[in-house]
């Protein structure tokens, strides 16, 4: 026993000096706290209380991220014993997933379906800060464990929030379509981690003779492991040929748990993807499971899927959702890149993706509060009856196209930039083919978010009723992004300077 005491020592004193680098994490754990404990103190009358303290709580962690982001610059540290990785990388991935959050804390008190909900939102707002922790254990996640529970703990908070409206029986049903699918790629996922763990003899991703070990390994059950875990990955990203629970989910959703799902998990599960394939791309030997080439066949069928299945839609929320996943198989593009400029460009065309579709389902949300409906055909002739919503939904959807001048051109600009830089490097005939797709998808998106301006402005209803206001909140918030979005596509080195 006594010869424990000094291991025990350097152990309680490793984690005392991780825990600096761990204070986001501490502070969202204490917030979930305050904000439950609020709830049970307060009861019914706590709900503008609890957003109150949800959103200066995230305001507080988005300081605390750029304050460890200029301490740390280029360090990279393992913290609690491999468990976790924390690099430059990780942090912009957590910076941007804390400004999104902080947003959609906003949005979902401005969703009247949601805020006349009899459990009101004080709930949701706790649930929402315990995701984005789950997402912070993501973007850090350096150990097959961490990989697992990380997930985990994001897709049941998520399971929570798509049925959230427990009333209604089609937002009850997509959360239990979510929740089966969710549980299938989990338990896939955790198939393909023991089997890892088996092949290599050890959790931790980044350990030495991880990677060494697996290629001592036949590549055939090597690669099956690799490919359950990519399923499992894959779930969060909503790429093809796991993207089939993304419609109906995301239409029977609360349009903010919509705007949630397309965005936050999404962001966290790339941060994850890459710390993934790192050891496995930086490892020369690695010859047992070609990465690129099975990534850019995903991508290139996702951006195909995604963005011709979203020309048949009419129902807006589908159709975002099926543009979310063409998104993600575009974003797949400079994944497959393996550098440094590759994984900038992902950072900013994930941030600018984020931005525009969140202020997208704001303004679904606005229009369905006047309309009733969520058919794109029944926003006729309302251009010139609600001027402001209608001209930031085009600025909107011209960046989700990837138009100039908007920050949405700037990404695609960055992702194509990367991957032909590699590609008159090495001549790969599948970045050309990425590249190709993409450009192909990117016209083709224009095909369905053009529906929404020309039902707006240059259709007429013969149906004239009376005019019914929908959120003001919607209509700033939605200003100050679009702006947001010109300025950053106009100037984007300021923005890049950070990533």
């Amino acid at each position: 026993m006594h010869e424990l005491i000094p291991y025990i020592n350097v152990q309680l004193t490793g984690i005392l000096n991780d825990v600096h680098y761990f204070m986001p994490e501490i502070y969202l754990s204490a917030l979930f706290i305050v904000v439950l404990v609020t709830d049970l103190l307060f009861g019914r009358n706590s709900e503008k209380l609890c957003r109150i303290i949800a959103c200066a709580g995230m305001a507080i962690v988005v300081l605390m991220d750029w304050k460890l982001l200029l301490e740390t610059k280029d360090q990279v540290n393992f913290l609690f014993e491999g468990m976790l990785l924390q690099n430059h990388t990780s942090l912009v991935f957590r910076l941007i997933i804390d400004k999104i959050a902080f947003l959609l804390l906003l949005y979902f008190a401005w969703d009247e379906q949601l805020r006349s909900h009899p459990k009101r939102l004080a709930d949701l707002y706790a649930i929402t800060i315990a995701s984005v922790l789950g997402m912070h254990l993501m973007t850090m996640a350096a150990n097959l464990l961490s990989v697992y529970l990380s997930i985990e703990m994001v897709s049941i908070a998520s399971y929570l929030m798509v049925a959230y409206r427990s009333e209604n029986a089609f937002s009850t049903e997509a959360g239990l379509k979510y929740v089966l699918f969710g549980a299938t790629s989990s338990a896939i996922m955790l198939y393909g981690i023991s089997l890892l763990y088996g092949f290599g003899g050890t959790l931790s991703l980044f350990q030495d003779g991880f990677v060494p070990a697996l290629i001592q390994v036949n590549p055939v059950g090597v690669s099956f492991a690799l490919i359950l875990v990519l399923i499992g990955i894959g779930f969060k990203l909503s790429f093809v040929p796991i993207h089939f629970w993304v419609p109906d989910v995301y239409e029977g959703a609360p349009t903010p748990v919509t705007a949630f799902l397309s965005t936050l998990p999404k962001i966290a599960a790339f941060a994850l993807l890459v710390n993934f394939l790192t050891p496995f791309i930086s490892s020369p030997q690695w010859k047992a499971f070609d990465f690129r080439l099975y990534l850019s066949i995903i991508g290139i069928i996702t951006m195909i899927a995604g963005n011709f299945a979203a020309v048949l839609q009419q129902n807006v929320k589908r159709m975002l959702a099926y543009s979310s996943i063409g998104h993600t198989g575009f974003a797949l593009i400079a994944i497959v890149t393996f550098t440094a400029q590759g994984i900038t460009a992902l950072t900013f065309y994930l941030a600018v993706y984020a931005t525009a579709n969140i202020c997208a389902l704001m303004l679904v949300t606005y229009f369905t509060r006047i309309t009733g409906s969520e058919d794109v055909n029944s926003y006729k002739g309302l251009g010139l009856k609600y001027p402001a919503a209608s001209v930031c939904f085009i600025i909107v959807l011209i960046s989700l196209t990837g138009l100039p001048v908007t920050a949405g051109f700037t990404g695609k600009l960055l992702v194509f930039s990367a991957v032909y830089s590699v590609y008159q490097a090495n001549h790969d005939v599948w970045l050309l083919m990425l590249t190709i797709t993409g450009a192909i998808t990117t016209v083709v998106s224009l095909f369905y978010y053009i529906t929404i301006p020309l039902n707006l402005f240059l259709k007429r209803t013969e149906i004239i009723g009376d005019t019914i206001r929908g959120s003001k909140y919607i209509v700033v918030f939605a200003i100050m992004l679009s702006i947001v979005l010109l300025i950053i596509g106009i100037f984007p080195d300021s923005f890049l300077a950070f990533l």
